[in-house]
């Protein structure tokens, strides 16, 4: 397996971490990345980027089978409305394409808010920052190599 970023920051925190690798030759969605790595839907992530009217971005990581509020999201950053972020400016922004974005390893780090329901989960999982491979690890241990806070989030 080649190493991505995310794993580099992982690594350089010496945060223990599990990968996974699927076969990502059609469009997956997150409940079934869930269901192919044989995981609770409720501990994969999935990675959003958000822009604010005030033109700030923002990182969201919500679980796959829910959906960001995007009311509550703008709150918890205290920002009057955010929108997702056109697909097509995801690269030029984060260096990550759309269905393999990392909340670790972007060109440039963004305030980034897990929902609060992973609190209460023994893992997350999420993107590795490619396509096909995603990474587990613990919230207390990606703490280490990401600042986030916890939110209410989703709808």
């Amino acid at each position: 397996m080649i190493k991505t970023n995310a794993m580099r920051i992982l690594d350089k925190h010496n945060i223990e971490y599990k990968t996974y690798e699927y076969d990502n030759s059609s469009a997956v969605s997150g409940t079934e990345v869930a269901k192919i790595l044989n995981q609770n839907p409720d501990y994969v992530f999935k990675t959003l980027v958000t822009v604010a009217k005030s033109k700030t971005h923002y990182v969201f990581l919500v679980p796959v089978a829910a959906e960001l509020d995007l009311k509550k999201a703008a709150s918890s950053v205290g920002e009057k409305s955010v929108e997702m972020l056109k697909q097509k400016d995801l690269f030029g922004l984060t260096g990550y394409v759309h269905g393999g974005c990392s909340p670790l390893g972007m060109k440039k780090f963004f305030t980034t808010v897990i929902d609060i329901s992973a609190q209460n989960q023994p893992m997350i999982i999420f993107s590795a920052g490619k396509i096909g491979c995603q990474i587990q690890t613990t919230l207390s241990d990606l703490a280490k190599a990401l600042p986030f806070t916890l939110s209410d989030i989703t709808l």
